[in-house]
């Protein structure tokens, strides 16, 4: 039985094809190579810490309540302007950027005292202030490299590398084995890179290496060349 030309020719370009990509890379994964050191004071999964105080920064949303109600106050969310300033209405601009919370309460509880005395507004009740922060654009951290979407992160609770690189997503061609993390430092001061044990993590459950995220964090993930239209095809990542 005589077969077709043309199938015996496709049954011979395909394996070429293959072999050829194979020597090429295309089906080659490159040894990992971790960066950083494993550092068992910082703060990981388990084992986390406390973030200190926050300090209040341009960009963030405040939400302010002050009492009695009839002080004339109708702008309960405020959001700190570029030069650290919020807009108190009625009793004026207060720089807030680098206090914290409880600062800012007793700064705008003195601003508003100071106006209702100057101008002999009517006050029957003790003026009170508090202050909640709503939205944080100050603080946050980066993932880098081979990830879905690579980008600035607002950090608005306690999260791992693991969280973070999972929230970021991976992708065909991640190579998460090999992510570290660099935490930021002040210059002529020495890097703080730090190795992650991806294989440890997420197949043992060992928290040495699945750090806290801290503000300002740079979270690498590396990966392959992104691969081509065969590679999408067959389900392969570059290399």
């Amino acid at each position: 039985m005589l077969s077709n030309p043309s199938r015996m020719g496709w049954n011979l370009v395909v394996p070429a094809m293959i072999l050829t990509l194979s020597g090429c890379g295309l089906f080659q994964r490159q040894e990992a190579h971790p960066v950083g050191i494993v550092d068992f004071n910082q703060p990981r999964e388990l084992d986390k810490t406390t973030q200190p105080p926050y300090v209040v920064e341009p960009g963030d949303q405040l939400a302010i309540s002050i009492r009695p109600t009839s002080i004339f106050f109708t702008q309960p969310t405020v959001t700190v302007q570029t030069d650290g300033m919020i807009d108190l209405e009625f009793f004026g601009e207060v720089m807030v950027a680098g206090a914290t919370l409880q600062d800012v309460e007793q700064r705008l509880l003195q601003q508003v005292m100071e106006v209702t005395r100057r101008r002999n507004l009517p006050s029957t009740e003790p003026i009170e202030v508090a202050v909640r922060l709503v939205s944080s654009a100050s603080k946050h951290y980066y993932v880098l490299g081979k990830v879905r979407d690579p980008g600035r992160v607002p950090l608005t609770t306690s999260i791992t590398v693991l969280d973070a690189i999972l929230n970021a997503g991976l992708l065909s061609y991640s190579r998460p084995e090999e992510a570290y993390l660099s935490r930021p430092h002040l210059p002529g001061m020495p890097p703080l890179i730090l190795k992650i044990d991806w294989e440890a993590i997420t197949k043992f459950g060992d928290t040495t290496t699945n750090y806290q995220v801290m503000p300002g964090d740079r979270i690498i993930v590396p990966g392959g060349r992104q691969p081509g239209l065969l590679g999408t095809l067959l389900g392969i990542g570059g290399n």
